[in-house]
């Protein structure tokens, strides 16, 4: 039982650490260094780039890409809720549902470089249903991303891990060059999120 008690600490520990240092570097969650794994693996973003990113709230994500991306560039945030945070001039926030958001409001076909997508249900407790509904969301943004997406460009989707899991990949295969899968460390041990990431958007190869 002092085993079981000293491993349940250490993981209080460790998320209260990935909390605590996003408090003191101005993000306002813990998620921002789940993407920033991913662009350590990925290395996606550059100056300059146009940024859709989804599921945006509280704001990390959009504000590690807005300092990616610097004032030349553009993020374009979508959300249920507004921002918890002070934002850049170079990024807009949109309060809006991805269903019912009208994709030409967005913005015109190949004017993003990167989609991003940290969208995830209001969780049931039911594992089947919370990953059916994340699929769909996943499958939405990816949507979205073939209505904005420039050529080569990226695509960021979390997704409950599940029996779609596989055709998600595959879905990224049918569009991108490169698929990776990703768990970053900042994961919480208990969750089942993973994310899919597509590089090269339109470079595949067709037999």
């Amino acid at each position: 039982m002092a085993r079981r008690r000293r491993a349940g600490s250490a993981k209080r520990q460790t998320e209260d650490h990935f909390t605590r240092k996003a408090r003191r570097e101005g993000f306002p969650a813990r998620s921002v260094y789940k993407l920033q794994e991913i662009e350590r693996k990925a290395r996606l973003f550059r100056g300059g780039m146009k940024v859709l990113d989804l599921g945006a709230s509280p704001g990390s994500w959009t504000l590690f890409a807005a300092k990616q991306v610097g004032p030349s560039g553009r993020v374009l945030s979508l959300d249920l809720k507004s921002p918890k945070t002070a934002l850049p001039a170079h990024v807009e926030w949109r309060v809006g549902d991805a269903f019912t958001q009208p994709v030409e409001e967005l913005g015109a076909p190949r004017s993003f470089d990167i989609v991003l997508s940290d969208m995830a249900p209001s969780t049931t407790g039911r594992r089947d249903l919370d990953q059916y509904r994340s699929f769909a969301l996943f499958m939405r943004a990816l949507e979205l991303a073939d209505s904005v997406l420039a050529p080569g460009g990226a695509f960021v989707g979390k997704l409950f891990q599940g029996s779609d899991f596989e055709q998600a990949r595959q879905e990224l295969r049918d569009r991108f060059e490169k698929v990776r899968v990703v768990q970053p460390p900042a994961t919480r041990a208990e969750s089942y999120e993973i994310f899919l990431v597509g590089q090269g958007y339109g470079c595949v190869d067709k037999p």
